[in-house]
């Protein structure tokens, strides 16, 4: 998922809710309760309003042109004020009984509360993160955002883009501030995250106008192709892209220089220790993480035990499927095969790429004609399917969704890593599109920004549990309506759940149990199919995102069982379009919030 997500958790981790006289008694007519639910309601999105008025960059993701010019705050400071204005949001809330509320206002104001309090509880791991990491990493995140969402469609948009050009060498310098922070409090990345992040920072002042070079930077490619586009005259378009070359030569360059120089200097002190165990408070910190990330009170031991529990059962699967393509030899031969028999793979040329792009795509618009027989309700945004931009493809993950803009200007975004044309096998496109795009992010994600039976801020709360369980649920279900009909797509299916199983042994494994990199990479090799460069980036996006990669099994589980457990209660009475609305219709949730809104839904039913 891009930067704006990682933001969103702190920018709608906290809202305040406030509403009229208080009854202690309970004694609240219908009208007292619809008169404080509307009132709340509106609160609800007047402090929405005030997020969005304090994220520029918020402002853009949502197709808005408000502070067009200007970056968010990343400056040290910020953290303070967040942590203030929480604390007097939970004063807000702490006054309010919930007893005046209807049920959907009650629900968020548990979601607004939780929010806030884990806020205030997170204020002690500020500096726990790794603000330059390979992943999403803010020195690729941020030229990123300005070719994935900053539109030109006029001058003053490109002015705007000239302008934010511009203010990268502030927001530059106060990142390095944050790092020097980080590292006063013991928190320095593992060496190797130095060698892919110093690359992709060199990558964004190389070629013009940096040095005389025949290739157009990063940057200056795509604001030059924007311009282009523009029904200005010639002489306009020279006037704005010499203004352009003068900000990336005179704020853009000595930005990414200093960040160059800092991590080059600051590589001479990491080590090669990957588990965040070696930070001061390193294991409440894991656990904290592990709450966080799967919204379950699991411990990081339990999380192991069902990983190695979920892999041993997909490797059963995987050996039928063996037996089905009477393939002779033993579950390790197999993936030998699956991994270099050239029949599972594209070629590693321009042309293999455009076809694996074209072929997911046709995936996509397969499923787009069956999500009938699944859903009731549908988004009204397109998808999309794109490469990764080549300044980051080395770097970044396999797959990854981008949202759409929430007035329908932009449309989803399914995004395909072809770096490495091995790490993207044939077998396994069905499951990655149907998880990055229908039924699973875009679904998923445009259904919550479109509805209009909740609160503004719920459209844009993010739960990974609930998020990528969803996802990983949704590479499970286009099976059960006919989908994956060759065996070795099915493999690809089983491979990608045996992947995130995976997860679940490395990520504690490395933070909890002091595993190496090295160990969490053969552990990979040892029981996937998967590229040897598919396992190392897998392990590195451990090692700087601790506890977020066991959130998708985790919150798989929790949805399939609910699902089993609606239909044994239900019988004949069982919907699937049903459940999938109840699941849907209400924005991302924590996985207990979702098992009561289900057991309730059920209990309705019966």
């Amino acid at each position: 998922m891009s930067i704006r997500n990682n933001i969103l958790l702190i920018l709608f981790g906290a809202a305040i809710i406030s509403c009229g006289d208080e009854k202690k008694d309970g004694s609240y007519t219908s009208a007292d309760m619809e008169n404080a639910s509307e009132e709340l309601n509106q609160y609800f999105d007047k402090e929405f309003q005030k997020e969005i008025e304090e994220s520029p960059m918020l402002q853009t993701q949502m197709g808005m042109k408000s502070d067009y010019g200007k970056w968010d705050d990343f400056s040290n400071l910020k953290y303070a004020e967040d942590l203030e204005q929480a604390r007097t949001r939970l004063d807000y809330l702490d006054k309010i009984d919930k007893e005046s509320l209807d049920d959907k206002t009650r629900l968020s104001y548990d979601l607004f509360k939780r929010q806030v309090e884990n806020e205030i509880a997170d204020y002690d791991y500020r500096f726990y993160d790794y603000p330059i990491e390979q992943m999403h990493g803010l020195h690729a995140e941020l030229p990123a955002f300005l070719i994935n969402m900053h539109r030109v469609d006029s001058i003053s948009d490109a002015k705007a883009y000239i302008s934010r050009l511009v203010g990268l060498e502030k927001v530059m310098n106060d990142i390095i501030e944050q790092l020097k922070l980080r590292e006063q409090n013991g928190v320095i990345p593992p060496k190797f995250v130095f060698d892919r992040t110093l690359d992709a920072s060199r990558n964004i002042i190389k070629g013009k106008p940096f040095t005389n070079s025949a290739e157009a930077s990063t940057l200056m490619a795509d604001f030059s192709s924007k311009i282009d586009k523009l029904e200005i005259s010639e002489e306009e378009k020279t006037g704005l892209i010499n203004e352009a070359e003068t900000a990336l030569v005179d704020h853009v360059q000595p930005a990414y220089k200093s960040l160059v120089d800092f991590l080059e200097n600051q590589q001479l002190r990491a080590t090669e220790e990957a588990g965040v165990w070696k930070f001061p408070k390193g294991g409440e910190f894991y656990n904290n993480a592990l709450k966080r990330v799967t919204t379950t009170d699991l411990t990081a031991e339990e999380i192991h035990e069902i990983g190695l529990n979920e892999v041993a059962r997909i490797h059963g699967e995987m050996e039928k499927i063996m037996e089905e393509v009477e393939f002779e030899g033993t579950l390790d031969d197999f993936f030998e095969f699956m991994k270099t028999d050239e029949q599972f793979y594209y070629a590693n040329t321009e042309e293999g790429k455009a076809t694996y792009l074209k072929e997911a795509k046709g995936i996509i618009n397969s499923m787009k004609e069956k999500l009938p027989e699944l859903f009731n309700t549908m988004p009204e945004a397109d998808i999309v399917v794109k490469a990764v931009e080549p300044f980051r493809e080395k770097s970044a993950g396999k797959a990854f969704y981008q949202q759409p803009a929430i007035d329908g200007s932009r449309p989803g975004t399914y995004y395909a890593n072809l770096y490495d044309m091995e790490a993207m096998p044939k077998y396994e496109m069905e499951a990655l599109a149907y998880h990055e795009g229908i039924p699973g992010h875009h679904m998923q994600i445009a259904i919550a920004q479109e509805l209009d039976s909740i609160p503004e801020f719920r459209k844009f709360s993010f739960f990974t549990a609930y998020v990528e369980g969803w996802g990983l649920y949704s590479e499970y279900i286009p099976k059960e309506i006919g989908f994956y009909e060759d065996p070795y797509s099915d493999f690809g299916r089983l491979a990608m759940e045996l992947w995130r199983s995976c997860r679940l042994v490395v990520d504690t494994g490395i933070h909890a149990k002091k595993w190496t990199r090295q160990e969490g990479i053969d552990y990979y090799k040892e029981n996937t199919p998967a590229a040897e460069s598919a396992c190392v980036k897998m392990v590195e996006r451990h090692i700087v995102m601790p506890g977020q990669a066991t959130a998708y099994k985790i919150g798989m589980n929790k949805i399939l069982d609910l699902r089993e457990n609606a239909k044994k209660e239900l019988g004949e009475d069982f919907d699937i379009r049903e459940f999938h609305d109840v699941v849907l219709t209400d924005g991302a949730l924590p996985l207990t919030v979702l098992e009561s809104k289900v057991d309730s839904w059920v209990k309705s039913k019966k």
